[in-house]
């Protein structure tokens, strides 16, 4: 009974770090220590972005756990650890670190979608300056306003469907067609400024940079699967803006 609750803890530590885009050594990692903190010293595991298996070298038990969603919320990522930590110091038992971890499962905290288009508007702007490498006055309300609604856009569709990549896609066609239409208004100046500030809130730079992280911890099944993922959202944003300047 130990042992399965332990194997069961250690799933759902994983699964919440993949879930939250953690790197997956990290996952691997902390799974370890879960294990070996509950009394088990010969931990096997074996993480993907996709599933996790951990069994005992003692008993013949394992256990598996697949992973059918991913996103960036760090949040949850660093409150595993601080879980995981609180439990290598015996500051909570197994039983009280299972039931924390549903817990942060059911109920992550979260910022209000509200400010998360906000905080895009101001990253499109301020990144527009960034890769512009100019102070482009006129054109940086268009892309405060253009990349929060490609932003508010890509956030909806991602809670509404489970098509990977359909939610990059129309993101980014919205950002390119209101930066288009904000242009043409004389709202703004330069299209290629507004729309290189406006999508970079899409754009899988977490993502990309874990992949390169986990392969250059020597996880390279999971960097390669997660830079191609990356690299399929990086496309899907790619035609969406094309679409604009091929027929508008």
């Amino acid at each position: 009974m130990q042992n399965d609750e332990l194997l069961k803890t250690c799933l759902l530590a994983g699964r919440i770090m993949i879930e939250g885009g953690s790197e997956m050594y990290r996952v691997d990692d902390t799974m370890r220590r879960i294990a070996q903190n509950g009394g088990a010293k010969n931990a096997l595991v074996f993480t993907t972005p996709t599933g996790l298996f951990i069994g005992l070298e003692e008993t013949p038990m394992v256990k598996l756990n697949p992973v059918d969603r991913r996103s960036i919320d760090m949040e949850k990522v660093a409150q595993v650890n601080q879980l995981s930590r609180e439990f290598a110091t015996q500051a909570i038992t197994l039983s009280g670190l299972h039931r924390a971890l549903q817990r942060l499962d059911q109920h992550t905290p979260f910022f209000p979608f509200w400010l998360q288009v906000i905080a895009a508007a101001v990253c499109s702007t301020t990144l527009m300056v960034v890769f512009a490498q100019t102070y482009d006055w006129v054109d940086m309300p268009l892309a405060a306003v253009v990349g929060a609604l490609g932003y508010a856009v890509y956030g909806k569709l991602s809670s509404l469907t489970r098509v990977r990549f359909i939610s990059e896609l129309i993101g980014a066609f919205v950002v390119g067609f209101s930066a288009w239409s904000g242009i043409r208004l004389g709202l703004g100046q330069n299209l290629d400024n507004v729309i290189i500030g406006a999508v970079m809130p899409l754009v899988p730079g977490v993502a990309i940079t874990n992949s390169i992280r986990d392969m250059l911890a020597g996880h390279l099944l999971s960097g390669i699967a997660r830079g191609m993922e990356a690299l399929l959202s990086a496309a899907a944003i790619g035609v969406g803006i094309a679409v604009i300047f091929r027929f508008f």
